[in-house]
């Protein structure tokens, strides 16, 4: 079995793995992660009503948070703003547009809200948060043009496309790639940057059959991935998608915007992170790939009690900040002030050492 690709660039390990964070992982492997195998095994397509995210309506976001619905052509979103934060109006250029993750199953605005909330204060922007079309219902090109009209809705606020940044942890970190490739081709400029967490990039699942971490991930085993790659491929068949849907690993990146992509050390989306940095740093595109020890899948999720999530999202608001003054200072006179934020620490360690 391959253990590791040999990367373009130097990925930043964080290492130490909490209580908390274990006790998160002991939980997950032995519970969300049979349901899923449960599932890959079926001979049929079963997918059960998204649950969770009418339970999640209950989960408290972040203090002081504010936000409102918006109605977009296809899609209800939300327009999120975390205490302190100001929009376009009150003189703040910078906006996160976000896409939830859930396989493209599941999942929505209110299980990602809490995330959704940090992210906005430790980056000091609002958020549109998407909740775009998914499987069974619609294919994943449609969850792409969801995506496209939510960023065509930031440019009618104001925003300008250098100064929006595109997010998305796992399926949603496929929609973030897909969603910057496809207002480029569009020529509506290119966006800030693009911050992927635990990012599903690839249906191909060779490259993560053959990793190091096929059966180490503590939320996925390696043929529920493949049993996803025939669910979608079968919806695109139902609905007559035609041609052959581009993962973002295959998408032309020579003119892509930086990007940053977090990842567990265990996870089987691993191989997926360490290809799409290779390729993008073999395009010439700035890409920090931070692989954090022994975290699960999402686990920014549980920053309400897990704290290398809090680290972790502290480093996401510390990269778009750092878009946001770059922005700046290469269009004057409209300067702002240089801020300065702890950066949790790191170190270069090989990957075996995880």
């Amino acid at each position: 079995m391959a253990s590791h690709l040999t990367l373009a660039a130097e990925p930043r390990y964080f290492r130490g793995a909490s209580i908390q964070s274990r006790l998160l992982g002991f939980g997950l492997r032995h519970t969300v992660r049979p349901l899923l195998g449960a599932w890959a095994h079926l001979p049929f397509d079963i997918f059960p009503p998204n649950v969770i995210e009418h339970a999640a309506r209950l989960l408290p976001v972040h203090e002081g948070t504010m936000w409102r619905s918006i109605e977009l052509a296809t899609s209800s979103s939300e327009w999120l703003q975390a205490k302190g934060v100001s929009d376009i109006h009150g003189g703040n250029d910078g906006a996160i547009l976000y896409f939830h993750g859930g396989a493209f199953l599941t999942c929505g605005l209110n299980t990602h809200r809490r995330l959704v909330s940090r992210i906005s204060f430790a980056a000091k922007q609002p958020v549109l948060n998407v909740g775009y079309r998914q499987m069974p219902y619609e294919p994943i090109s449609e969850s792409v043009a969801d995506g496209v009209d939510a960023f065509r809705w930031l440019l009618d606020q104001g925003y300008r496309p250098e100064n929006i940044t595109i997010a998305g942890d796992s399926a949603g970190g496929y929609l973030a790639f897909s969603v910057a490739r496809a207002v480029m081709d569009k020529h509506w400029g290119q966006p800030a940057g693009v911050v992927a967490i635990s990012p599903l990039l690839d249906f191909d699942s060779t490259n993560k059959q053959e990793h190091r971490n096929a059966d180490r991930c503590q939320t996925f085993p390696i043929h529920a991935l493949a049993k996803l790659t025939d669910v979608s491929l079968r919806m695109d068949t139902r609905r007559g998608v035609e041609g052959t849907r581009v993962c973002p690993v295959n998408m032309p990146l020579a003119d892509m915007p930086p990007a940053l992509i977090h990842v567990g050390s265990r996870e089987v989306l691993m191989a997926d992170a360490e290809l799409m940095a290779n390729r993008l740093v073999a395009a010439g595109v700035a890409c920090e790939l931070q692989v954090w020890d022994r975290q699960v899948h999402v686990f920014q999720a549980a920053a309400a009690w897990v704290p290398e999530a809090r680290a972790a999202i502290e480093e996401i608001g510390s990269f778009v900040r750092g878009l946001a003054a770059r922005e700046a200072a290469a269009t004057p006179p409209v300067a702002a002030p240089a801020r300065s934020s702890h950066r949790p620490r790191a170190t270069n360690v090989t990957a075996a050492q995880l």
